[in-house]
């Protein structure tokens, strides 16, 4: 009885046909949700992470970006495929990139020491820089 289960478990797994198995090929995902990014379950029509619908067609921006374009929230999100939390690292990280860059812009150095002081304060706000992007790449799904 055993091994007559031992059998019938690993008769599960091929295929009835070997011919039609190879012309059917694998079942694959069927797209990517518009809202997270995950892929819909085959046959699914609501997506099983937000619950977004199949059916509604994504929104498509169109054109060139003006610069009123890049206030606009929603639209800066849609154009650049990331959820809210992920966009408001990505600001956050670009915002410390620009004080980095333009810490030797507004303070001068006239000693060695506060030059190494300059250069120490520009090193944390790197770090904030790229802390702010990796937590918005975790954040993206």
């Amino acid at each position: 009885m055993l091994q007559s289960a031992r059998r019938a478990s690993q008769e599960y797994w091929r295929p009835a046909d070997p011919a039609t198995a190879r012309i059917a090929g694998p079942i694959l995902a069927e797209g990517l949700c518009s809202d997270c990014g995950e892929e819909y379950a085959a046959g699914a029509r609501f997506c099983h992470i937000c619950g977004h619908g199949r059916d509604r067609p994504p929104i498509a921006p169109s054109g060139p970006m003006s610069f009123a374009d890049f206030f606009d929230v929603t639209m800066l999100r849609v154009r650049l495929g990331l959820s809210v939390p992920s966009l408001v690292f990505f600001v956050l990280g670009i915002l410390c990139l620009v004080i980095a860059a333009s810490v030797g812009v507004f303070y001068k150095s006239e000693t060695l020491v506060q030059w190494q002081a300059l250069q120490f304060w520009r090193i944390e706000w790197l770090l904030g820089a790229a802390a702010a992007m990796l937590a918005g790449i975790l954040l993206k799904k």
